[in-house]
């Protein structure tokens, strides 16, 4: 298999779906929806029109997923297709099937559409027929739709009843309709929800925690929090813990405590080959795409974090912290400063990532929630990620050989 080979050249073949509206079914000219393959420049000038976006849609996360061949796509809507506007977009990945030319294209936390558009189904009928003309034999999305949230009282309220085991449970505080409405349009139009596996989906996760931002103060963001963060970002002031930002050469630091937490918990790390990747291409397309923070206590380092930001929108991303020390609160102090530095960005959205829905206590991922839970934010839960087999065939051998990996 060579996962970084590309769809056949059909790439720039412009491909159009043309969809008889009402008024076209009237004898008016129809309306066209066109999907074709732009540039990373017409990508990144649409998303910085945007005022947030993931930032696994962005151009430069193309070029961290190497393993993938990418492409980035955009949507023109109009009488013969031809607007200079365009109207979505999306960054693709290309994963190639073993030993033929056909791929799953995956799009995470994407595309960059307008999920309200009442011709929604037209507009995904035209990427996936383009996608399929590249060689994809199915595709995956999770569009950046909510569908409920929950606050941190709410959470703590049903994690002290002990009444729930799961969140999804747990009556929530909002329920967004939109949310609704797009899950069934997705069935009708033949996409599958992805099927979670230990409380976390295949790819980027359902459930996610987020601390709003907007209109709070530092003050009002502490007062928000748990008795037990405070004193803990106190208690990391008082023992002398100093957070700074570091810099692409810190990183062989950072990835010796990352690669130390990973043994302790228990997961399989990520090279540092991969970070020096990540910061190398989100660097490049915006300087202050993406930091790094480091908390030392005395010479040692106690914990380290990498920051994301596009537009208003915040992303505390990978973190690190060590065995020794744990009692100096390294890990609350450099949360406490890369919330301060969002405010200071002009951020709306702080967010955690991703915690599952368990509130079963003897789940071993609850601990996850109860450290996010105290900063006061509140549990998000997107439409998750959807499937659309295009050959059903090619679709069902990808999975066993996933399921397999």
């Amino acid at each position: 298999m060579d996962p970084t080979a590309g769809p056949p050249e059909r790439a720039q073949r412009r491909i159009v779906c043309a969809v008889a509206s009402g008024a076209a079914r009237s004898g008016s000219v129809p309306r066209v929806i066109a999907v074709r393959t732009i540039s990373a420049a017409e990508h990144l000038e649409f998303l910085n029109r945007q005022p947030s976006v993931s930032f696994l849609q962005t151009p430069a996360w193309g070029q961290v997923k190497n393993e993938w061949r990418h492409e980035s796509i955009g949507w023109y809507s109009g009488a013969e297709a031809t607007s200079a506007e365009i109207m979505g977009a999306a960054l693709v990945l290309y994963r190639q099937l073993p030993r033929l030319k056909r791929y799953l294209a995956y799009l995470p936390e994407g595309p960059v559409l307008d999920w309200s558009n009442p011709a929604l189904d037209e507009w995904l009928s035209a990427m996936s027929t383009h996608l399929k003309a590249q060689g994809a034999f199915g595709v995956r999305m999770g569009p950046p739709v909510v569908t409920r949230t929950w606050s941190a009282a709410t959470i703590k309220a049903a994690l002290a009843e002990g009444m729930h085991r799961r969140l999804g449970n747990v009556p929530a505080d909002t329920r967004h309709d939109d949310g609704g409405s797009l899950q069934a349009v997705l069935r009708r139009e033949g996409w599958r929800p992805v099927r979670a596996e230990h409380g976390f989906t295949a790819g980027q996760p359902q459930y996610v925690f987020q601390l709003p931002l907007s209109g709070r103060t530092e003050e009002d963001l502490l007062k928000g929090m748990n008795q037990q963060w405070r004193r803990n970002i106190k208690k990391a002031d008082k023992t002398g813990v100093v957070v700074k930002q570091g810099s692409a050469g810190d990183l062989p630091a950072f990835h010796a405590l990352y690669a130390e937490t990973a043994a302790r918990d228990a997961f399989t790390p990520r090279p540092l080959s991969y970070f020096e990747r990540m910061f190398s291409a989100l660097q490049a397309e915006d300087p202050d795409r993406i930091r790094l923070y480091l908390a030392h206590h005395e010479d040692d380092l106690v914990a380290a974090t990498t920051w994301v930001r596009v537009g208003s929108h915040t992303w505390y991303s990978y973190g690190a912290s060590s065995t020794a020390k744990r009692d100096v609160r390294g890990s609350n102090a450099i949360q406490w400063q890369m919330i301060r530095d969002a405010i200071a960005a002009g951020a709306d959205v702080y967010d955690l990532r991703g915690i599952t829905d368990t509130l079963d206590k003897n789940d071993p991922h609850l601990g996850l929630i109860q450290f996010k839970v105290g900063t006061g934010g509140e549990a998000v839960e997107y439409v998750g990620e959807w499937d659309l087999p295009l050959n059903r065939v090619l679709y069902k051998a990808f999975d066993v050989y996933m399921s397999r990996r």
